[in-house]
């Protein structure tokens, strides 16, 4: 279940109420009359099933309340009601299943944003991966990918393509390319002080590598998993499972990959700082090409079952 907090001008409460009372899947419904002191008016409080809120919440802009008002949800941890049990029974589908369009766009648009945190966590990672490349260390691979935040970007370019957003698509592609731009660079300058300091060698580079040579020597399973690893990452932002998310993030070579091109590049590999790059833009491709796919199954898939179940009370 949904919590959901409501502050709506003292006029437009009885059409709220209604709305809500009428909506299915709606339960521990609460009206605070003059609660609210700025925006003024009266504060509703109701519970809502993950599966109808979607809906609900598209019914509530269209009435104009986040303009006149405030929207406000989270989720219940624990909720021990008889009432609500009947109305996630009453609303159509499963929990599981429904995809808040709102609250993806929301969370999307945050962690697509080009800030100082972002740049700092995606150029640490790469400086991370650019360590393990070359000691040939998978244990540092691993955690670098762990540590990239590029997810974040990914899911807003395929969240903006479904959703027709093209500023949420500007601003997600600009977080990704600039910072992997920026990244890379700062690697490279990396590579190069630690070479001076004699922590890297071109022999660690050139010299056989079996637990990382992969990162630069793309092959159709690179594809392959990049297209897997977008599929279970945006599952697991759409059912809010974010434990999936990091299975995601070590099952991808986006960041290891940039490192690796960024060292190379540093000791004049060309060869391997271009296969390296054609590993990270078939990542990217494979990660946007299925997360938009698995949106676009998933907003059709939920529509179908909206058509088959009123979300209305008759």
């Amino acid at each position: 279940m949904l919590h959901l907090r409501l502050i709506v001008p003292a006029d437009r409460t009885d059409e709220v109420v209604a709305l809500l009372e009428r909506t299915v899947g709606t339960a521990h419904l609460a009206v605070l009359t003059g609660a609210a002191r700025d925006p003024a008016g009266d504060m509703v409080l109701c519970d809502v099933a993950r599966e109808a809120a979607d809906e609900l919440l598209g019914a509530l802009r269209a009435l104009g309340i986040h303009a006149t008002g405030s929207i406000s949800l989270e989720n219940i941890d624990l909720s021990l009601s008889e009432r609500a049990d009947r109305a996630e029974e009453e609303a159509p589908g499963e929990g599981a299943d429904a995809v808040l369009w709102e609250h993806l766009e929301d969370a999307t648009h945050e962690e697509s944003t080009l800030s100082a945190t972002y740049l700092a966590f995606l150029t640490v990672a790469t400086m991370i991966a650019a360590c393990g490349v070359v000691l040939d260390n998978a244990v540092l691979i691993v955690g670098a990918m762990a540590v990239g935040p590029e997810f974040g970007p990914l899911a807003g370019v395929c969240t903006a393509v479904v959703q027709r957003a093209p500023r949420l698509a500007w601003r997600s592609l600009v977080a990704l390319l600039l910072g992997f731009a920026v990244a890379m660079v700062l690697t490279t300058g990396f590579s190069l002080l630690m070479d001076a300091l004699g922590l890297f060698h071109s022999s660690d580079v050139t010299s056989e590598r079996p637990n990382t040579d992969f990162i630069w020597q793309p092959d159709a399973f690179s594809f392959v998993v990049a297209v897997l690893a977008g599929i279970a990452g945006t599952l697991s932002l759409t059912s809010s499972k974010s434990g999936a998310l990091v299975g995601v993030a070590i099952s991808v070579t986006t960041v290891p990959a940039a490192a690796n091109a960024a060292v190379a590049l540093s000791y004049g590999q060309y060869a391997q700082a271009r296969g390296s790059s054609e590993q990270l833009l078939l990542n990217l491709a494979g990660i946007v090409l299925a997360g938009t796919l698995t949106l676009i199954v998933q907003k059709a898939l939920w529509a179908r079952q909206r058509r088959l179940t009123p979300p209305v009370r008759g």
